[in-house]
């Protein structure tokens, strides 16, 4: 390990700007009193600047104070807020069978149907750790029950509000394997079923690695034919995202931590070094948000944005492969990460970071909350960059 950086210097700024910063701006800011909920439309100083609740948004900011709660420290004003949002996504959040809206309004009504699934994944690792820091079961009922939707709708996760036509070009998409890697670790204590686990993480890592990762590009694709998991010649088949490789690889580290395996850890370290070198724009420095696996023109425009996101993944994906394998590689690229974090993303003057960047590197829109961007990439990977920078030997 590596002697001349100062780790725990490194650990402390992660960690000062998590607790004096981004986590009071969220609970001073985003609590609807009112209502319930979370507010997380935040102009650049933290005001509303709209009023509907987008519910992965909710679920994603009942699991960071419940994660921090559990995990870091037992303040009581983090357990409150999370079963603020809890109850208001219990009362307003999901339809009889557990099926998450997409929106809702201010007070509670739905307004967008329930067709990302993905709110329902982070509902279901929401009311995981809620009741694991309360012990209270009608939390882990509604984790459960969620969990068994999330499953059921897995081969088809749009059902009826699927826009393509059906037969005409079927495909999958990478998102749904890569967050159920990261959501069986945050459930499988209150599943209690270790066969249904196993079978879940060994599906999913098999999704992941054998089938979306190409090698002879060195990155996975975002979609593929969903009949035979071939290549699929269109503007989605030829998609690359790699900030979701990257995030998706250090879940699977996690993974090899779980299983013992350590080929397994070795082998996502190794796709993740050749994810970021594929992603990085050498011109303007950053990851690219989005990219053709033939070098076309994407279709997407923001496709040269820099995003948080991406780069707070790919710094956790970076230090934590460097944590478990010593590849000085992977330090360097964190390193690198890390002064682009700080210099670009970093808001000097209000509390929070901005979100997007355009290609430059110069802010573009400076939110700090809104559709999709909320109280979770930023707290969560500043508390697990600062975790690991501690754990590093000295």
């Amino acid at each position: 390990m590596r002697t001349d950086i100062d780790f725990a210097a490194m650990a402390a700024r992660y960690r000062s700007e998590l607790l004096s910063n981004v986590l009071p701006f969220w609970l001073d800011k985003s609590r609807d009193k009112e209502y319930g909920g979370y507010l997380t439309c935040l102009d650049r100083e933290g005001n509303v600047y709209d009023t509907d609740k987008f519910v992965w948004l909710q679920g994603r900011e009942v699991w960071m104070f419940s994660m921090l709660y559990n995990s870091y420290k037992k303040d009581p004003a983090w357990l409150e807020c999370a079963r603020d949002g809890a109850e208001f996504l219990a009362r307003y959040g999901y339809t009889g069978d557990y099926d998450f809206y997409f929106s809702l309004t201010r007070e509670g009504k739905p307004l967008v149907q329930p067709y990302n699934i993905f709110s329902n994944t982070f509902a279901c690792m929401a009311f995981a750790q809620l009741a694991k820091a309360t012990g209270e079961d009608r939390y882990a009922s509604i984790a459960r029950e969620t969990f068994r939707r999330i499953l059921e709708r897995r081969s088809n996760p749009k059902g009826p509000w699927l826009k393509a036509v059906p037969g005409t070009r079927p495909m999958k998409d990478f998102a749904l394997p890569m967050i159920i890697c990261n959501m069986a670790l945050e459930v499988e204590e209150i599943i209690d079923n270790p066969e249904l686990m196993e079978q879940t993480i060994d599906e999913c890592l098999h999704e992941v690695l054998d089938v979306f990762y190409q090698s002879d590009l060195g990155v996975m694709v975002e979609n593929l034919s969903s009949v035979d998991g071939s290549l699929v010649d269109c503007f989605e088949g030829r998609k690359i995202n790699p900030g979701h490789d990257l995030e998706a690889l250090w879940f699977i580290e996690n993974l090899g931590l779980r299983k013992g395996d350590k080929k397994l850890i070795e082998r996502a370290v190794d796709i993740s070094l050749r994810v970021i070198e594929y992603g990085w724009d050498e011109t303007y420095g950053g990851i690219f948000y989005f990219l053709d696996r033939k070098g076309y023109p994407p279709q997407e425009l923001e496709w040269g944005q820099k995003l948080w996101w991406v780069h707070i993944e790919a710094a956790i994906a970076m230090l934590k492969g460097y944590q478990l394998t010593g590849n000085e590689k992977c330090l360097d690229w964190f390193l690198k990460l890390d002064d682009y974090l700080w210099k670009h993303f970093k808001d000097n003057d209000f509390p929070e970071w901005f979100g997007y960047l355009d290609r430059r590197g110069e802010v573009l829109l400076p939110l700090k909350g809104g559709k999709w961007k909320g109280c979770f990439h930023v707290p969560s990977g500043l508390y697990q960059i600062g975790n690991i920078l501690e754990d590093i030997p000295r």
